[in-house]
């Protein structure tokens, strides 16, 4: 989820808590944590609900900072026929688990068996065959380069390519840019243990 202008900053600060989004289908799982350009967020509830009935005076309206249900459903965006999801959340504090986990260059053994372990996992589930350590490699020579571009020098799509390097990021092993990637301090040890 994105928040844009001052939601942003109300979400940063705590105080906006919920959120009105039209969207083709629910993009989030009540009880996950997503990181948002306004920081990390849980969702606590998820619900798909008919904009027609949003009342003024409904406490949603006040949490997610907008003036009345005509101010929500003038923000709305996608297709009208798309369903309208009301989402509840809680900024989560502290500091990012993966944020810790990339900046870690010293791995041991244990570090470099469930690596090896996960990737190879992630290499057979694929129908493309093996491709961690050949993403990790192409993002290593060519970072900040568009996922398109990365993806189409792979014979790739993009939406799925996309996918994938997400996993290596929850592995810590990844960062995104404002355009594409580059390897974490963990992604290039371990990079340099393959020689």
């Amino acid at each position: 989820m994105l928040f844009a202008g001052t939601d942003r900053e109300g979400v940063e600060d705590g105080w906006i808590t919920s959120a009105y989004r039209r969207w083709s289908e629910a993009r989030v799982v009540e009880g996950r944590i997503y990181r948002t350009n306004a920081g990390r967020i849980q969702i606590d509830s998820i619900s798909e609900i008919n904009p027609a009935l949003i009342a003024d005076n409904d406490p949603d309206v006040a949490l997610a900072d907008r003036r009345n249900a005509g101010d929500i459903l003038r923000r709305l965006r996608g297709e009208e026929s798309w369903p309208t999801f009301l989402i509840r959340f809680h900024l989560v504090k502290g500091p990012d688990p993966r944020e810790e986990l990339a900046a870690q260059t010293d791995l041991t053994a244990e570090d470099l068996t469930e690596l090896t372990e996960r990737l190879a996992r992630f290499d057979a589930a694929n129908p493309h065959g093996p491709w961690t350590t050949a993403t990790l490699r192409l993002i290593q020579s060519t970072p900040a380069t568009r996922a398109a571009d990365l993806a189409a020098s792979l014979g790739r799509e993009t939406a799925p390519f996309k996918l994938d390097v997400r996993k290596l990021k929850n592995l810590g092993l990844t960062h995104s840019l404002e355009v594409g990637y580059e390897l974490s301090p963990r992604g290039a040890a371990y990079l340099k243990t393959l020689g």
